[in-house]
């Protein structure tokens, strides 16, 4: 029962999401994807604010008398991103190359045999207990046989390389800030998304007010969209909800 409801609950869920995009790309028919209004990162159902594990915190030094400001890197001021609101460009240029190919292959024979020839006289007894006549010295016998093969092979290459300007959502305890940043872009009837977000050190950002991305932590990269040519390329709902719940 268990099994069922959770069917009927991914079918539900299925059909709704199904439902919604049909109606997106049929109020889309014959004009290309619409963009998605500029808004506040923070405003999304699905922006939580990020906790880190922060040092404990240290009072500032008092220096009545000096140029020098606590945390300042320098005497005038510093036009790098560090305030809720500020713009930050982070720089994506990764290169992801895999080549992993392996085979296994198993193979086990067994064979039992077991027999009772004497035992304190019982053995003649059998021949009442079975219709047919029993040999005591082999009573049980058993062989198997088991074989397995199997194979593996990954190949994969992989470049992106993308600038895109970010905002600065929240910054934390400890000076580090929390950036979300999200691009669109549309050529044709495609409608290409880029978003990336995580946690980045004000010591990281360069002079020219970028950041690159191996500089991130929790570092979450996204190039997508949707289209013509994804729809093509996307198999449908109902092979997706069927490739999910078959069993064979």
């Amino acid at each position: 029962m268990k099994t069922l409801g959770a069917a009927m609950v991914v079918c539900m869920a299925t059909l709704s999401e199904a439902g919604c995009n049909m109606l997106q790309q049929i109020s889309e028919i014959g004009r290309p994807p619409v963009m998605t209004a500029t808004s506040d990162p923070t405003k999304d159902p699905k922006w939580r604010p990020v906790t880190m594990p922060m040092p404990h915190a240290e009072p500032a030094p008092s220096q009545p008398s000096s140029l020098w400001r606590t945390g300042s890197r320098a005497f005038f001021k510093d036009q790098r991103a560090a305030q809720v609101g500020d713009i930050v460009t982070i720089i994506v240029n990764t290169t992801d190359t895999a080549d992993v190919e392996n085979a296994s292959s198993e193979s086990k024979t067994g064979t039992e045999a077991m027999g009772m020839p004497n035992m304190f006289g019982l053995e003649a007894q059998l021949k009442n207990l079975f219709t047919k006549a029993v040999n005591p010295s082999s009573l049980v016998s058993t062989s198997s046989t088991d074989t397995a093969a199997g194979t593996g092979k990954i190949k994969r290459n992989e470049t992106v390389a993308l600038r895109l300007a970010g905002v600065v959502t929240q910054v934390l305890p400890n000076g580090n800030l929390v950036v979300a940043a999200r691009q669109e872009m549309r050529v044709n009837s495609e409608l290409r998304v880029l978003e990336v977000s995580g946690v980045i050190r004000p010591q990281d950002i360069a002079s020219d007010n970028t950041v690159n991305h191996d500089r991130m932590a929790e570092a979450r990269i996204s190039y997508g969209g949707r289209g013509q040519l994804t729809d093509i390329q996307t198999p449908r709902y109902g092979q997706q909800a069927l490739d999910i719940l078959l069993p064979f």
